[in-house]
């Protein structure tokens, strides 16, 4: 089977992303959010839905979206900031919240659906299918973007397509050609994401 049949086949199927979301098949409804394996080094992001657990107080235990404020309210936690810090680090920070009102917490903070943090996030502009933000997952590449945005439109000029990757105070440009990849299966084009990136996909002239 050629390269791009076999692209073409991926691209029309759910595909699994990471943990339990996938990206659904090209039949014009929308995709479900990709969502990434969260690592202990995971930010938390203003969108994410946590859930957290304190142990032996099931009253406490609850559900919460991250406002787009970056904060969270939670029983006895009226107000505390989420955005930016690991789960790791916010049941740290609740617990000592919870110190005041229950005898040595025990808190787990766990991330059900991942947007993270802006910095960290990879957005498709352009001539793809379904132009998106989402988020970084390790080892990310173009080809697992292009799946996730469902691919190009006719109108894509595919190989004039650019990634726009910051680096410090710098804005870095990366030519890349998108059709060669993904209908003559040229790998050396499938270049890793990096968080923050923007893919440009321009819209050809003829």
């Amino acid at each position: 089977m050629r390269f791009s049949a076999f692209v073409a086949l991926v691209m029309a199927l759910p595909v699994i992303v990471a943990c339990s979301s996938s990206v659904g098949p090209v039949d014009g409804s929308p995709a479900p959010k990709v969502s990434t394996t969260v690592s202990s080094e995971y930010q938390i992001g203003p969108g994410d839905n946590l859930q957290i657990f304190v142990y032996e107080a099931p009253t406490l235990s609850t559900s919460v979206p991250v406002r787009p404020d970056g904060r969270i309210s939670m029983p006895l936690v009226p107000d505390i900031i989420a955005a930016g810090k690991t789960p790791t680090q916010l049941s740290k920070d609740v617990a000592e919240v919870l110190k005041m009102y229950v005898k040595d917490p025990n808190v787990s903070v766990i991330v059900h659906s991942f947007n993270g943090t802006f910095d960290r996030q990879i957005r498709v502009i352009g001539e793809a299918t379904q132009p998106m933000s989402l988020p970084y997952s390790d080892h990310m590449t173009v080809l697992d973007v292009m799946i996730a945005a469902k691919g190009l439109t006719k109108y894509a000029a595919g190989n004039s397509a650019v990634i726009v990757r910051r680096v410090g105070d710098k804005q870095n440009t990366i030519k890349l050609r998108l059709s060669d990849l993904l209908r003559d299966g040229d790998v050396s084009q499938n270049v890793e994401m990096q968080p923050g990136d923007t893919l440009i996909i321009p819209q050809t002239f003829f």
